[in-house]
């Protein structure tokens, strides 16, 4: 067991249509973290995880929280600073920022962990949004995504 600690600079884990990713928590197999800037008037994909667990942290700005409460219709919940929300997998979401948003996100490592769900609710999936992950496709490692976290 390594009892060092390991000091790196948080990275980018992509170019996000609405804006930035990035990742600032990573315990392999355990957790990750995320730092999510989303631009006024953007949307995240209309998803939900297979194994992702996640919650998100307002830190500042304000959006609306889209979600099926189980009656086949999306509802929308507008969550401010200082708000949170717990999403457990199998959980269909999205996010629209009203105001530029800044939200601390934690969750399981499931990178790439999403089934896009705008086809169940008669929208369409938005040009250059990400693609839908198998469960076989799902990746846990930063070797996995590509990333490789810069030591300081």
């Amino acid at each position: 067991m390594n009892t060092q600690p390991f000091f790196f600079k948080p990275t980018d884990i992509g170019p996000r249509q609405w804006g930035r990713e990035i990742l600032v928590a990573y315990s392999e197999g355990k957790y990750i973290g995320k730092l999510l800037k989303m631009n006024a008037g953007f949307k995240g994909g209309l998803q939900k995880h297979q194994l992702k667990d996640e919650t998100g942290y307002i830190y500042s700005g304000e959006m609306n929280f889209y979600y099926d409460a189980g009656d086949g219709k999306l509802t929308c919940k507008k969550l401010t600073s200082g708000d949170a929300v717990h999403i457990s997998p199998g959980t269909i979401h999205q996010e629209e920022a009203i105001t530029d948003v800044i939200i601390f996100e934690t969750s399981s490592p499931h990178f790439n962990d999403r089934v896009r769900c705008e086809g169940l609710y008669g929208q369409e999936i938005p040009s250059g949004g990400l693609p839908s992950s198998t469960i076989e496709e799902i990746q846990t490692t930063l070797e996995e995504v590509g990333l490789k976290l810069e030591k300081i």
